[in-house]
């Protein structure tokens, strides 16, 4: 699936380093993604070859995007949202070639340029992740 214009126009991310490519809806704090996988992405043959699942920690960057959507809607000034902390990261089943993620992403607080996330991500009615994060609003990436 090609990814809309609403999502390229609001995070940096571009395939195939892009982990959301629809918005199901979005609300003052949540939003709910997708991302709809071929089978044919290229972390599915190492990981692991004959019984491929997608790598936990680009099930953690799906997360992050669906938050980085939710941050771009909710500030005026431009930036980069840059992820702070993880916690309770908690994988609880495995994803597949060809399975669609349901990213589900609240925003539970802001101070300043701190947004603290919950998210949650699911595979039909089974859910594979769930986490908390912060990230923080910055001008520039430091180093950059």
């Amino acid at each position: 699936m090609i990814p809309g214009e609403d999502i390229l126009n609001t995070i940096p991310q571009r395939p195939p380093f892009l982990f959301v490519d629809e918005i199901v809806e979005r609300g003052e704090n949540t939003i709910h993604c997708r991302l709809h996988l071929t089978g044919e992405e290229d972390f599915f043959m190492g990981h692991f070859p004959g019984n491929p699942i997608m790598p936990g920690v680009l099930l953690q960057e799906a997360a992050f995007q669906g938050g980085a959507l939710l941050m771009g809607k909710k500030v005026d000034k431009k930036g980069i949202g840059v992820v702070t902390k993880v916690e309770n990261a908690k994988f609880k089943n495995f994803v597949r070639p060809k399975n669609v993620l349901n990213i589900k992403v609240e925003l539970l607080e802001q101070l300043e340029n701190a947004f603290f996330f919950k998210a949650k991500i699911m595979v039909v009615d089974q859910v594979v992740l769930n986490i908390k994060f912060t990230c923080a609003l910055v001008e520039k990436v430091p180093g950059s």
